[in-house]
């Protein structure tokens, strides 16, 4: 039979290892564009900020995404407000954007007009023509942004910020994992809590608050544990599950007994100096952060023994409560041991004070022009856009601080922001099309935890009645959870190295929707994609997995077949389906 069509068909075995390498390179091309839209953001923003001169008194009308296009009762725009030209755009989720301008998000708990607010208003316009040239050199760019130290939020193409059904925009880009990423290098923290019996009532939920703020400022590449103590000392959770996990744990925190400060931070530094010398834990930053009233006998002497003369460990202190009997104590503490001391009287201070200690962990990167250009895990970007067409694409983000070059500032390390953008993992899943795979093949890809960032059986929503909603967790599933088959983790710890290679899985696959098993032999081929810290996997199936039929007839001409008067396509078949995600009808 094959003879037949020899002339017209042909049967071509297909080269895992070749095609994994030319996804591969160019993936690396399209996020490179990317890596370089942000780099020119991240000039731009500096040298903005070197010729900008700092106005007490600056008056500057900036577009503010929440009040663009409203009118007072008197049909006046309001102020910070204006006509703000938006046209529905396919390109980004369909939504009223302006291509021509980007705009300014403050959270509500941020002044609109703060000093630090229009004066880094007035200094970013700089950014619009960045944007935009960007956008022109790189049509697949979507959105572009920077995040500032000050709390607004600079977003190209602007939009319309609709807030939540209480008029809150809670949205604060310093909280946001890109944002962290960046600003910070990976960090090892041990956050001490005092639970003895004057942290009853108040003090303890500000505590408890004080915690989680922490928590939500970690990322992938930070490691954590958490201490209470009072008489005694314990781990909240002496088997690590996760942050999720350990708010749960804090939540059931409760205090008695009088706290003695000296076994916690004897404990701390142990299990510090235990990490760092066995090289194991984020082998950069290592910080403590105590969460206490300040009611402490002698601790003075724990800090000699085990963190001076080098300072290695970086101590932050929290007092809490309207109390400010031992401030001097707890101020000690932080300023001895190369910290940032703060007092968190109430739990409005709580998120404005925990992100203090995100710009003293950076000064080290700002002072050394560290301009580390970093990759986020998947997410789904649910905040920025919950009320409108939300999105629930599986996104990356790439981010990269922003520092001032002032001369009189250099010594002091001062981050000014980040600037990022994103990339829906879809566009870039493209780029390894399921049909140049062959029957029962399929790419993923993976960071360098051993994190999915795309794969086939990552199912990351659920159904809640009629709406689709993100698990949770769902950007933690590890490789080994869907490619279970590789039990000793082979496959996973070659690609969480960076290696490229070759492996193959006796595997199950479920077809028919669930419905049928089938039992395959599959070949797994991996590669690293340069410059970033994700790795590509293509598995191929042995048998007619491995073939591709390859035609020569041109585009055109197949298609002109089917212009024959007396016949009709039956729209339910896919012919081709190139699209690994194909969209939903909803």
């Amino acid at each position: 039979k094959y003879k037949d069509v020899e002339a017209v068909v042909k049967i071509e075995e297909v080269d895992g290892e070749e095609l994994v390498k030319k996804f591969a390179e160019e993936m690396e091309e399209m996020l490179g564009r990317k890596m370089k839209s942000v780099k020119r953001l991240a000039e731009a923003a500096e040298d903005a900020d070197l010729y900008h001169e700092y106005n007490e008194t600056l008056e500057f009308e900036y577009f503010n995404s929440m009040l663009i296009n409203k009118v007072d009762e008197d049909g006046n725009p309001l102020s910070l407000g204006g006509e703000f030209a938006l046209e529905k755009n396919e390109h980004f989720n369909k939504l009223p954007v302006n291509t021509q301008l980007s705009n300014i998000q403050v959270p509500t708990n941020v002044y609109n007009r703060d000093t630090d607010i229009v004066n880094g208003a007035y200094m970013s316009e700089a950014l619009n023509d960045v944007f935009i040239d960007n956008f022109q050199k790189d049509p697949t760019l979507t959105w572009q942004y920077f995040g500032s130290a000050t709390g607004f939020f600079r977003l190209y193409p602007g939009i319309q910020w609709i807030p939540d059904e209480n008029g809150v925009v809670t949205f604060d880009c310093r909280n946001r994992n890109w944002y962290i990423q960046a600003a910070t290098s990976p960090k090892d923290v041990v956050i001490v809590v005092d639970v003895s019996g004057s942290m009853k009532g108040l003090r303890l939920t500000i505590a408890k608050h004080t915690i989680n703020t922490i928590l939500d400022t970690l990322g992938e590449n930070d490691f954590v544990n958490i201490i209470a103590y009072s008489d005694y000392v314990r781990y909240v959770e002496p088997c690590f599950k996760g942050t999720l996990h350990f708010k749960l744990l804090v939540d059931e925190l409760h205090v008695k007994g009088e706290g003695k400060v000296k076994i916690a931070m004897k404990e701390s530094f142990k299990i510090l100096n235990e990490v760092a010398a066995l090289g194991q834990g984020s082998l950069c930053n290592q910080a403590i952060m105590l969460i206490t009233d300040g009611a402490m006998e002698d601790f003075q002497d724990v800090f000699e023994e085990f963190n001076w003369p080098e300072r290695r460990v970086r101590v932050f202190t929290y007092l809490i409560g309207r109390e400010m009997t031992f401030a001097d104590n707890v101020k000690w503490i932080a300023c001895n041991n190369k910290g940032y001391y703060t007092h968190v009287s109430t739990l409005a201070d709580v998120q404005e004070n925990v992100m203090e200690y995100l710009h003293v962990l950076s000064r080290p990167m700002v002072i050394n022009h560290d301009h580390d250009i970093i990759w986020t895990e998947a997410y789904m970007d649910s905040v920025l856009f919950n009320t409108q067409a939300q999105s629930l694409l599986l996104m990356t983000s790439v981010a990269m601080p922003v520092f001032s070059k002032k001369e009189e500032t250099l010594s002091h390390g001062i981050l000014l922001g980040v600037v990022g953008t994103d990339v829906a993992l879809r566009e870039l899943m493209r780029l390894a099309p399921r049909y140049k795979l062959g029957v029962h093949g399929y790419g993923y890809l993976i960071t360098n935890n051993g994190y999915i960032l795309s794969h086939p059986d990552l199912r990351p929503l659920y159904k809640e009645g009629k709406t689709l909603k993100p698990k949770p967790n769902y950007n933690s599933v590890d490789l080994a959870e869907v490619e279970w088959e590789d039990t000793e983790e082979k496959l996973r710890t070659a690609m969480v190295k960076g290696e490229t290679g070759t492996l193959s899985l006796d595997v199950r696959t479920s077809v028919d929707k669930g419905t049928r098993v089938m039992f395959l032999k599959n070949d797994y081929f991996y590669t690293v994609i340069n410059e970033t810290p994700f790795s590509l996997g293509i598995v191929l199936t042995r048998g007619y997995g491995e073939y591709i039929f390859i035609g020569n007839v041109s585009v055109e001409e197949g298609l002109h077949d089917l212009l024959a008067p007396d016949l009709t396509i039956a729209s339910e078949w896919t012919y081709c389906e190139t699209d690994i995600d194909p969209p939903t009808v909803s």
